[in-house]
C-alpha cells in the first residue's frame, strides 16, 4: 500500500510557476508508476501527467505540454510537477496518484493523495 501526500499549492496570477509534491510512504514506492490529475469546479478529474517507476518515460496531456513538467526523486519517494505560465484554465485541486502503468485514466491508478488546491488569477 501506498499512501501520497500532496503540498505546494496556492493562489497565483496569470503567468506565474508553482511546483507541486507528492511524498510517499512504502518500501514499493519506486515500483509504481505515479501521476497528477486535477479537478476543475465543475468539471471531472482529467489527466495531467505522469511518470513511469525509473523515470525514464513521462506523460503529458496536450493542454499543459511545454508549461508542465513532471519528475520524481526515488531516493526521496517524491514526485514533483513543475507548473509554469499558468493560465485560469489550470486552476482546480490537483491529485498526485499511483498504478502500475501507464495510463491517462483515473481508473488505472489505485492509490490517491487528499488534493492540493492550486488558483490562478487572471
Amino acid at each position: 500500500q501506498v499512501q501520497l501526500v500532496e503540498s505546494g499549492g496556492g493562489l497565483v496570477q496569470a503567468g506565474a510557476s508553482l511546483r507541486l509534491s507528492c511524498a510517499g510512504s512504502g518500501r514499493t514506492f519506486s515500483g509504481y508508476v505515479l501521476g497528477w490529475f486535477r479537478r476543475a469546479p465543475g468539471k471531472e478529474r482529467e489527466f495531467v501527467a505522469a511518470i513511469t517507476s525509473s523515470g525514464g518515460v513521462t506523460s503529458h496531456a496536450d493542454s499543459v505540454k511545454g508549461r508542465f513538467t513532471i519528475s520524481r526523486d526515488n531516493a526521496k519517494n517524491m514526485v514533483y510537477l513543475q507548473m509554469n505560465s499558468l493560465k485560469p484554465e489550470d486552476t482546480g485541486v490537483y491529485y498526485c496518484a499511483s498504478g502500475s502503468r501507464l495510463a491517462v485514466t483515473p481508473t488505472s491508478y489505485d492509490y490517491w493523495g487528499q488534493g492540493t488546491q492550486v488558483t490562478v488569477s487572471s
